[in-house]
């Protein structure tokens, strides 16, 4: 708790004072001037005494259970006031760092023995478990000259998570001339995994390993099998989180572009039936067993929302050991990385094992910025070595992935505007020849 005086008792103070100068003229008022003087002390230091004498307001906060990262959320903030006075008071709470609260500070009063709700909008933009402190209050003595400065209530823990919905309606939308997403059945495609159906009539075309020769028998009549498409397949995403995620493309580092194509990979695979894990690498590593139907949504949500980079570099041999591992069935896995040229050596191998037992893609985060520097006119020297810098980087890296192409793994290498789709595309062309 801390007392200060407001600006009412300065502004007296300060005329006191100027009294002083008439008194030095003019004898006859000093006794005037004493006596204000004392009738000023005595004022303040009564309406001292009340404001410390008084019971403190008390604060609840009320939080959501989620944000969103750049989503305004709504928090609730009860003030109690236990006196038997009514009070002006100055709130504000204790937000977390790089948050944005426009209707903070509150100011306003809350009568005697009652309470006052205050609910203002507040943006998060870090993912992760957030704490919000103390709230901040600020009380007007009776006479508004003293303020008393405290802390109270309890700090709160939320969780923010990631805020995909704009990228997954873009994706979506742009995906809408698919098939998978109009609702149409797809028939069956020769060289596609297929799972029993049901039992129907035979029909003039089907083949004879279709028909089922003993309940033809029992029913005198063809029976053939129906099948269907196998969609209970599983989609492991390996999700780097070393150093060389950490370049900030646009407003946001490519981890969080990354992280936020994950999601929208993860609500398409499990919205087409599949199982979808989680292995992360580079410093942060995590495992989560495969879950499937589109009520496991939030099981990734939770798994995924307060993953962060590290400083340590990306270990993918060490990766690809833990996800053989881990996942022996077999299923499409698709590494999430932003590839560099001089990773030819040391990402090859990891790979090449992982493709004995798995189909695999792997999804790499162009840098926007190499090809605005390439097509950024050259006008001096500066400019030229800019330019063949970055010529230089996609060159090795065009390399690489032609080198892993080779090797029969499925590459993506995409700026932060088009990899959402074309992650998503890639999933739902490759899982059709698994």
């Amino acid at each position: 708790m801390l007392l200060r005086p407001t600006k009412w008792l300065v502004r007296l103070l300060l005329l006191w004072m100027l009294l002083a100068l008439v008194v030095a003229f003019w004898g006859p008022a000093s006794s005037a001037w004493q006596g204000a003087g004392l009738g000023i002390g005595v004022i303040a230091l009564f309406d001292l005494i009340v404001v410390l004498a008084s019971r403190r307001t008390e604060a609840e906060r009320s939080l959501p259970g989620r944000f969103a990262v750049g989503v305004s959320g709504e928090v609730t903030i009860r003030l109690l006031n236990q006196s038997g006075r009514a009070r002006h008071l100055t709130m504000f709470d204790g937000v977390p760092e790089k948050s944005h609260a426009e209707l903070l500070p509150w100011r306003g009063w809350v009568k005697k023995g009652g309470f006052v709700d205050v609910t203002y909008p507040v943006v998060l933009n870090e993912r992760g478990e957030t704490s919000f402190g103390k709230v901040h209050l600020l009380e007007s003595s009776p006479l508004h000259l003293w303020a008393r400065s405290s802390k109270v209530g309890e700090e709160g823990v939320t969780k923010v998570y990631p805020n995909y919905q704009p990228v997954l309606r873009y994706a979506l939308l742009a995906m809408a001339h698919r098939q998978e997403q109009s609702g149409i059945v797809r028939k069956n495609r020769a060289g596609l995994s297929r799972d029993f159906h049901q039992l129907r009539d035979y029909q003039q075309g089907d083949s004879l390993s279709q028909i089922d020769w003993k309940a033809s028998s029992k029913r005198q009549t063809l029976i053939s099998r129906d099948f269907q498409e196998q969609r209970d397949q599983s989609v492991i995403l390996m999700l780097d989180c070393g150093r060389r995620m950490r370049t900030l493309d646009g407003d946001i580092s490519q981890f969080d572009h990354c992280l936020n194509s994950m999601l929208l990979l993860s609500y398409v695979a499990l919205r087409q039936g599949d199982h979808v894990g989680i292995l992360s690498f580079g410093g942060t590593d995590r495992w989560l067993p495969p879950v499937k139907g589109a009520q496991a949504m939030p099981t990734v949500l939770n798994h995924l929302y307060d993953y962060e980079t590290t400083p340590h570099p990306s270990d993918f041999s060490e990766a690809a050991e833990r996800l053989l591992r881990y996942q022996r069935r077999r299923s499409l896995v698709v590494i999430l990385t932003n590839l560099r040229g001089e990773d030819s050596s040391e990402l090859r191998e990891p790979l090449r094992r992982l493709r004995q037992q798995h189909p695999v893609v792997l999804a790499s985060l162009r840098e926007e910025g190499i090809g605005e520097m390439m097509g950024r006119k050259v006008q001096n020297f500066e400019d030229a070595l800019g330019y063949l810098a970055a010529e230089d980087y996609a060159a090795t890296r065009e390399v690489t992935l032609s080198q892993l192409q080779r090797d029969g793994i499925v590459t993506i290498d995409e700026t932060a505007k088009n990899f959402p789709v074309a992650l998503a595309n890639r999933y739902l062309d490759t899982r059709e020849r698994i």
